[in-house]
């Protein structure tokens, strides 16, 4: 049978059969290693598996084989040094949910956040939460903070998760696809997600009966079915993934308005610091690159923890 890894504890999967749309609580047949990439988990959810059903449990199976990915986010792992955890793979989009107030993200946690789905070529959308806070003020910063990372081909949507209020928008945004949904804690990412799935305690009940006979890791990233044909992928807070760092002379490739002076720099080698000749930091000046933008690039390139 084929079918989709929904959850995963590190020594039993949790596939949901493509033919049957059944769960099924699985193990991996023999070692997997996956080239170029020094993992401490073999499958993730997303994984696309093909499995067969033993006859002596009931709904019980053996992972035989993995289908190449398309793409997937990893993190640090706790585990084992130099190697990485497997978030999630085989995502459409991932969509980040941020708040202006109570409490208010950070660019620095934005910007963190879109280098790495741009590292693995996932495209993301904002979501802005939280918009029954604002007050006059609020709408206008939220549309100057909306309009500047629309221009580097970061769509958003509104929503105030509490009300209801762009919720359906969001969903349609949802439709047919597999999306990651992350943000940091306080955002409201729980109570979007309940509005989305109002059904969510059926929907998760079996998958927690699967978790509890498990070996518990650290964190989790559990898929729920919001529809059939549509997917939200939940992650833990990102601040507790320790999103994995891109190498310094790779860093400003990561950043669309950077990228697109790639090769106007007088030194090809340019790290756009204080670099003679610069177009980087000569387009900062101009206002043509937003400060805020450049700044998450220097703590990032000075390896700061900007994550909060």
């Amino acid at each position: 049978m084929h079918g989709t890894v929904v959850k995963s504890t590190g020594s039993w999967y949790l596939v949901r059969g493509a033919e049957d749309g059944q769960l099924h609580r699985c193990r991996l047949r023999g070692k997997f290693k996956i080239k170029g990439l020094k993992a401490s988990n073999p499958l993730a959810v997303g994984d696309q598996v093909d499995f067969t059903v033993e006859a002596q449990t009931e709904g019980a199976g053996v992972i035989s084989h993995i289908a190449p990915r398309r793409n997937y986010i990893v993190r640090k792992s706790v585990h084992k040094t130099g190697h990485v955890h497997i978030v999630a793979a085989n995502l459409d989009q991932a969509l980040l949910v941020v708040t202006l107030v109570s409490p208010a993200t950070s660019f620095g946690f934005i910007d963190r956040f879109l280098v790495t789905a741009e590292a693995y070529h996932i495209p993301v959308t904002l979501l802005f939460n939280k918009t029954d806070l604002y007050d006059a003020d609020g709408f206008e910063y939220q549309a100057e903070i909306a309009g500047m990372y629309a221009s580097l081909g970061y769509p958003s949507r509104t929503c105030a998760a509490t009300t209801g209020e762009g919720v359906a928008e969001i969903d349609q945004l949802l439709d047919g696809k597999v999306s990651l949904l992350a943000g940091h804690s306080g955002v409201g990412k729980s109570t979007l997600i309940n509005a989305l799935v109002p059904d969510l305690d059926l929907k998760t009940a079996e998958i927690s009966e699967f978790s509890d006979k498990g070996v518990h890791t650290t964190t989790f990233a559990e898929m729920l079915e919001v529809r059939p044909g549509t997917f939200i992928i939940d992650t833990p807070g990102i601040k507790e993934l320790g999103l994995v760092d891109v190498p310094p002379a790779e860093l400003a490739g990561y950043f669309p308005e950077f990228r697109a002076l790639l090769g106007q720099c007088r030194y090809h080698n340019c790290q756009h610091t204080h670099e003679p000749g610069c177009a980087v930091r000569e387009a900062v000046d101009q206002g043509r690159i937003a400060l805020p933008r450049y700044d998450s690039y220097l703590s990032m390139l000075a390896g700061e923890d900007n994550r909060h």
